[in-house]
């Protein structure tokens, strides 16, 4: 039995989506324009899909699970399950006017004419708002919809925003946040539901581990409580004693979104030598 997964063939998520896979340690072989391969030490079959395909290929049970942006799960409106966000391919949908347009709230949305490659996720936050404008779903180059007069605004995806600002337009409205996630089929069975266990278990302890820093430093004795007391860790801060007489050797592991405010508060405190080292595994 092998778990079959579907996985973005080429475009923004796809070198992502292999790299998860490969930190995970399955071994994949990712030749060129193959559709189809195995790992060779994992019990997992994996093709390579157009993206919007990918919900409907996992709904129909083609696919067991597939690695796919949140925004095309919610504008597909499959059946499937979301098991997991996967922390990459973090993006927003947003609605942006052109720059000279004076904007002042999502009301200024009724009766324009959008363009958009997401007509769902756009007409249900149109209908949640209680607005009415006329959608155009067009397929590609949304960007330069309102600089050919094809429409007033745009709905489209955002990452950096340099594409609106070389095309003269401004994000107003953010729809939706987005980023890449594992979706599965309803019907797993028991055998294809362990293995998709397995994987989540890895999938996990990469996630914990990108999220998180090892810190390694020497604290004078006389101010260790108040040292340690910075360093929440897993469970409580690693204390060795040093060589030297009077210092400790304190290691933690630090969540990413604390990290400099804490070193901060550790310099303040009188910590010295403070390695940080990145973490490639993290099981708890």
């Amino acid at each position: 039995m092998k778990l079959r997964i579907a996985i973005q063939k080429s475009g923004r998520l796809h070198e992502d989506s292999i790299k998860l896979l490969k930190e995970c340690g399955i071994d994949i072989n990712n030749g060129v324009n193959k559709l189809k391969t195995e790992a060779s030490n994992f019990p997992l079959e994996v093709f390579f899909l157009r993206d919007d395909d990918i919900p409907q290929y996992v709904e129909d049970g083609v696919a067991d699970i597939g690695m796919v942006g949140e925004n095309v799960v919610l504008e597909k409106n499959r059946s499937v399950k979301v098991a997991t966000k996967l922390g990459f391919g973090k993006c927003r949908l947003s609605l942006a006017v052109p720059r000279s347009v004076e904007y002042n709230g999502v009301k200024d949305m009724d009766k324009l004419r959008i363009a958009t490659s997401y007509p769902v996720i756009l007409e249900n936050f149109l209908k949640e708002n209680g607005i009415t404008a006329d959608i155009h779903e067009i397929s590609g180059s949304v960007e330069i919809a309102p600089g050919i007069g094809l429409a007033d605004a745009i709905c489209d995806l955002v990452s950096s925003g340099s594409t609106l600002f070389m095309n003269g337009l401004k994000e107003v409205e953010v729809i939706l946040k987005s980023e890449s996630v594992l979706i599965t089929n309803n019907s797993l069975n028991a055998e294809q539901q362990q293995l998709l266990e397995k994987l989540l278990f890895r999938i996990q302890a990469v996630k914990k581990a990108k999220n998180n820093k090892y810190v390694l430093l020497n604290a004078p004795n006389d101010n260790l409580q108040k040292i340690i007391s910075l360093l929440p860790g897993m469970k409580s801060p690693t204390v060795l004693p040093l060589a030297e007489a009077g210092w400790s050797s304190v290691h933690s592991v630090l969540n990413e979104n604390d990290f400099w405010d804490i070193i901060e508060s550790l310099k303040a405190a009188g910590a010295q030598g403070i390695l940080v080292v990145p973490i490639e595994k993290m099981i708890i």
